[in-house]
């Protein structure tokens, strides 16, 4: 019988000892995904060069995705929506299609608390417009 307890002690103990090194290695990932994209540049797209049209973009890191149709009309962004987002605590974020309209750039100000959420969809944003041919 103290055996089969001890044999039971063990099994757990390195069930929970995987669960740990695999949260861990998750854990860091993760933290190395969303550094990189917090220093990753968005590139500018010449608006004079884009035909009339509408072009789809997506952008995902780890656990961050977006999807976006952006609508150009006389060398205008006339409309951005947001076709899926995924977020953590990022949903603050869905302004920035708004933001880019606006502006007319893709020089926009991440939303505070949604840094990693804005850039994604920036990037989607610039995706779209880049498989323009620009």
């Amino acid at each position: 019988m103290k055996k089969k307890r001890t044999r039971i002690l063990v099994i757990v103990i390195l069930v929970i000892a995987v669960i740990f090194i695999g949260a861990r290695v998750v854990w860091a990932r993760l933290e190395a995904n969303l550094a990189a994209l917090e220093s990753m540049p968005i590139a500018q797209v010449d608006l004079g060069n884009m035909e009339d049209g509408v072009y789809s973009g997506s952008y995902s890191v780890f656990p961050v995705s977006a999807q976006v149709s952006v609508t150009v009309k006389d060398h205008v962004i006339t409309g951005i929506q947001l076709v899926k987002h995924t977020n953590g605590q990022g949903a603050a974020a869905e302004v920035i299609p708004d933001k880019v309209i606006e502006a007319q750039s893709l020089e926009v100000d991440s939303v505070s608390g949604a840094t990693y959420s804005s850039k994604v969809i920036l990037k989607a944003i610039e995706n779209a417009l880049l498989s323009s041919g620009n």
